[in-house]
């Protein structure tokens, strides 16, 4: 049985493909997506556009292709991070400068890739596996307030 690629997975394959390639329709990122090993439907390569803020834009020659606009990425990352913290995140701990964060099962690269996309500088980097993040702070002494600041975006309310 073949495994299935998560989610996180998908959504940073769809947004290579359309850095890459002019993907003028669903159907289009459906076919390369399926290209890729993932089975999707369009309904799903609907959801993931809509999830990730991906945008049509004109080609000059007519047509249109998908778009992801930069400044949507800065800007939807501090609120994709804490939802995926209020959603994902079962705890946080720390030792010496260590963050551990552990999350639902399958969920951890995408906290991971969060917390790398908002390019905290006390953050060194992030190590995902299925369902634990390390994460590697300097200097030690930030470690504390790095851990408060995630536990802040845990129990903040949604907007």
């Amino acid at each position: 049985m073949r495994e299935r690629p998560s989610k996180a997975k998908r959504h940073a394959k769809v947004l290579q493909i359309i850095r890459e390639k002019s993907i003028e329709t669903q159907k289009d990122l459906a076919d390369c997506l399926q290209e890729e090993g993932f089975d999707v439907t369009q309904a799903t390569v609907s959801r993931d556009i809509k999830e990730l803020g991906i945008t049509k834009v004109p080609t000059g020659s007519g047509g249109y292709r998908y778009f992801m606009p930069q400044e949507r990425v800065h800007e939807d990352s501090s609120r994709r991070m804490r939802r995926l913290f209020q959603d994902s995140v079962i705890s946080i701990d720390y030792s010496e400068n260590l963050i551990i964060i552990k999350t639902l099962t399958g969920n951890a690269h995408a906290v991971a890739a969060t917390i790398d996309e908002t390019h905290i500088p006390e953050i060194v980097g992030t190590i995902a596996g299925d369902d634990t993040i390390l994460v590697i702070v300097k200097p030690k002494a930030a470690a504390i307030s790095v851990m408060d600041m995630f536990n802040r975006l845990r129990a903040e309310s949604g907007e």
